[in-house]
């Protein structure tokens, strides 16, 4: 059959029945899920230096083990020196397998990583579903080498999932081993 990610047998196994009992859905189809996550880094230095772009991208493709493309400017803005087509950022839009995986070594070894953790916020869900989350510093993720790190940069992660409303986000994601902050 071959390799299955840990946290896909357990959405399959234990994450499924728990959705369906709680929100009492009649068919496993209707059980909302995880479609992607995509981890983005702006990098507004990258005016004056293009090196700062594709350190970017080195970093993200290390994290994610897949290759990061280059964002680029959508238009001119004359006070940050900007113009459109500059690279500005990277980006990658994990799905399937490698999404799994990278949703797993966050949760047990990129954020226990994190100094003073005591969850991430619940406040970053969009109402449709879909939940945001930035990490400050790329050296939680055991990947990089802090000895080669030029600077010290965070990223967005967006997760994109099926749910209709917050609260089925939020339970799916729970589920799923974000630790979301007790209130």
């Amino acid at each position: 059959m071959g390799y299955v990610p840990r946290l896909k047998q357990e959405f399959k196994d234990r994450v499924t029945p728990a959705l369906q009992e709680e929100f009492g859905y009649k068919n496993i189809m209707q059980v909302p899920r995880l479609n992607k996550i995509v981890v983005s880094r702006g990098v507004g230095a990258a005016v004056a230096d293009k090196k700062l772009v594709e350190n970017a991208v080195d970093e993200l493709t290390l994290i994610t083990g897949q290759r990061a493309i280059t964002t680029m400017s959508k238009k001119d803005v004359a006070t940050f020196k900007l113009r459109k087509g500059m690279p500005i950022g990277a980006k990658v839009t994990l799905r399937g397998e490698r999404m799994y995986e990278f949703l797993d070594r966050l949760v047990t070894s990129a954020l226990p990583r994190v100094r003073d953790f005591n969850g991430i916020s619940a406040t970053g869900f969009d109402g449709r579903g879909n939940y945001n989350m930035g990490v400050e510093e790329q050296i939680i993720f055991p990947e990089i080498n802090i000895d080669r790190i030029k600077k010290i940069d965070g990223m967005n992660i967006t997760f994109e999932t099926s749910a209709q409303t917050d609260k089925e986000a939020k339970s799916l994601l729970s589920e799923l081993g974000l630790p979301f902050k007790k209130n």
